[in-house]
C-alpha cells in the first residue's frame, strides 16, 4: 500500500514546525513517523496499538536528548556516577601513589581533545588487571593494572586509551542507545537515580563496542604521543596482557584484543610521534614500590 503522504509534503511540514517550536519538534517527528510506518503496514498497525507508538518515540527522543548532553549536565553526571562508584569499589588511600596516577593523567588530559573538562584520575586496590572510565572525566586504575606495567608508559598508554572513551563520549552514546530500547525518564527528569545508576553499569560492567574500542585505541594513542610517551609502548603492553595465562578481565570484555595489537603496532609505526618517555622501568618500580 502506498503512503498517503508524500514525502515532499511531510518534509515541508516538518521543517515549518521546527522552525515555529524546536521544543516539540523532535517527539511530534517521531511519533509521526511511527503512525506512517503503522498506516503503510495494515497488518502491524492493528498489532501495535497508540500508546506503544508514542512510548517509542518518547523513548526514541530521551536517548536523543542524552547524546546531547552539555559539558556542564556530562560533568555533574559523572560526578554523581563517581559518587555510586566509589562505594562500590576500595579506594587506594595512598596519597603518594594517587598523586603519582594523577600526574601521569593530567600530562595525558592536557593533550588530549578535550582538555578543559576536570578529569579525576582515582586508584582501586584491587589486584584484578583493569581500568575504566566514565563521563565527566572520571578515570579508574586497578593496583593490579599498575603491578602488570613493567614502566610508567604502559600505565599511561592504559590511561590515555580511558581518556579516549571519554573525549569521544563513548559512554553518553552508550546510554543514549540504552535509553532508546528499555525507556526512561530524561536527564533533566525525575528519575534520575535510574539514569546514575545506568551510567555505573555502564562504566563497570558494559564492555564497549568493536568500533569504540578502536577509537579509543587511536584517540589514545595520538594523545599518549603528543603527551612524549614512547608510542611502541601501547601495543607492547597490551600485547603482553593478551599473551598472559590469564587474559584481563578489560580485554576478555573488550572486542579483538589481538587485532587492536596489531592496528595499534601499525599506528604506532607510522606516527610522526618520537618520544621516548616512560621507558625507565627501576624508575617506575621505585615509584610503586608501596604496590610490592
Amino acid at each position: 500500500m502506498l503512503n498517503p503522504f508524500p514525502l515532499s509534503s511531510l518534509n515541508a511540514f516538518c521543517f515549518a514546525l521546527w522552525k515555529k517550536s524546536r521544543r516539540w519538534f523532535y517527539p511530534f517527528l517521531s511519533v509521526a513517523i511511527a503512525l506512517l510506518i503503522a498506516i503503510g503496514q495494515p497488518m502491524l498497525a492493528q498489532a501495535i496499538s497508540l500508546g506503544d507508538l508514542i512510548r517509542g518515540g518518547v523513548q526514541v527522543i530521551q536517548g536523543i536528548q542524552v547524546t546531547r548532553m552539555s559539558d556542564a549536565q556530562e560533568i555533574d553526571l559523572g560526578r554523581q556516577i563517581n559518587q555510586q562508584v566509589s562505594g562500590q569499589v576500595r579506594l587506594l588511600r595512598n596519597p603518594q601513589l594517587t598523586a603519582y596516577v594523577n600526574e601521569i593523567g593530567q600530562r595525558l588530559a592536557a593533550k588530549s581533545d578535550r582538555p578543559n573538562l576536570p578529569y579525576t584520575f582515582q586508584i582501586v586496590d584491587d589486584d584484578a588487571i583493569n581500568a575504566f572510565a566514565t563521563m565527566g572525566g572520571f578515570v579508574y586504575v586497578h593496583t593490579g593494572l599498575m603491578k602488570a606495567a613493567d614502566n610508567e608508559a604502559q600505565l599511561a598508554s592504559v590511561i590515555s586509551h580511558e581518556i579516549g572513551h571519554i573525549t569521544a563520549r563513548h559512554a553518553i552514546k552508550q546510554m543514549g542507545d540504552v535509553m532508546k530500547t528499555q525507556g526512561f525518564m530524561s536527564i533533566t527528569g525525575t528519575n534520575r537515580s535510574q539514569v546514575v545508576n545506568l551510567g555505573v553499569q555502564l562504566a563497570r560492567r558494559l564492555p564497549h563496542s568493536r568500533r569504540a574500542e578502536y577509537e579509543a585505541d587511536q584517540t589514545g594513542l595520538a594523545t599518549f604521543a603528543r603527551a612524549g610517551y614512547a608510542p611502541s609502548e601501547m601495543a607492547a603492553f597490551m600485547q603482553k596482557l593478551v599473551r598472559s595465562r590469564s587474559v584481563p578481565t578489560f580485554l576478555s570484555t573488550h572486542p579483538a584484543a589481538a587485532d587492536r595489537v596489531v592496528r595499534l603496532k601499525e599506528m604506532s609505526q607510522t606516527s610522526s610521534a618520537r618520544g621516548q618517555d616512560g621507558l625507565n622501568s627501576a624508575a617506575y618500580k621505585s615509584r610503586i614500590q608501596a604496590l610490592r
